[in-house]
């Protein structure tokens, strides 16, 4: 379904929510590592870019470096995530993040994001933001995004079903993952509206949260 520009009202169960480009602006730090990292295999800085938002590191690495053993990507993997985990300068949060986690106080959400734990919590510390009580992170998975396997432990997590949930994404791995899970998903940012989420919002400055007697939380976007 294509994204509206229109104002829409959404009504969910549960929400799942992205990190990176979704909560947190961590553009600069990826654009420097990732580039640094494209240098060092003589690819192009910018096709590096398309591919990397939304997924796991070694995964990005096994689109662009198909003939690489994984076992190398994983390695590789490892010391980008510690690389980006230490470098935290021009993190930000997206605009309205802390007012929309604040607005979800009980309500279930959950974190559904492509960061390990050590990255995810120093992104949102150094956006000010605070961490959901139930996380899933690259630990939790074994299929990154475009893959559904984390969005639907998130929604097995929260005991909510997946049809109940809506996802809040920006990038097109993401947004695919969200869709394939069978959940509603808003896209956040000028990313999104690239990959055709149900719904595109600017930021989450254009989201309220209505939380309702019956346990519900009624969505307005736009």
């Amino acid at each position: 379904m294509p994204a509206t520009a229109t104002p829409t009202v959404l009504t969910a169960r549960a929400l799942l929510l992205d990190m990176d480009g979704t909560l947190v602006n961590s553009d600069a730090v990826v654009e420097r590592i990732w580039r640094r990292w494209a240098e060092r295999h003589g690819l192009d800085g910018d096709e590096v870019m398309q591919v990397v938002h939304g997924r796991q590191g070694h995964a990005s690495m096994a689109v662009l470096l198909p003939g690489r053993p994984m076992e190398q990507n994983l390695a590789d993997n490892a010391r980008m995530l510690a690389e980006e985990t230490a470098d935290t300068d021009g993190v930000v949060q997206i605009p309205g993040a802390d007012a929309f986690l604040a607005a979800l106080h009980g309500v279930p959400h959950a974190l559904v994001t492509s960061a390990d734990v050590a990255l995810s919590t120093a992104r949102m510390n150094a956006a000010g933001l605070p961490l959901p009580a139930v996380r899933i992170t690259a630990e939790s998975v074994g299929a990154s995004k475009p893959h559904p396997e984390g969005f639907l432990k998130g929604a097995a997590e929260l005991g909510v079903d997946p049809a109940d949930c809506v996802v809040f994404e920006d990038s097109g791995a993401g947004i695919a993952a969200g869709c394939s899970a069978g959940m509603t998903v808003v896209g956040v940012g000028p990313r999104a509206v690239f990959h055709e989420p149900d719904v595109a919002v600017k930021d989450l400055t254009e989201v309220a949260v209505e939380p309702l007697p019956d346990g519900t939380v009624r969505l307005h976007l736009g």
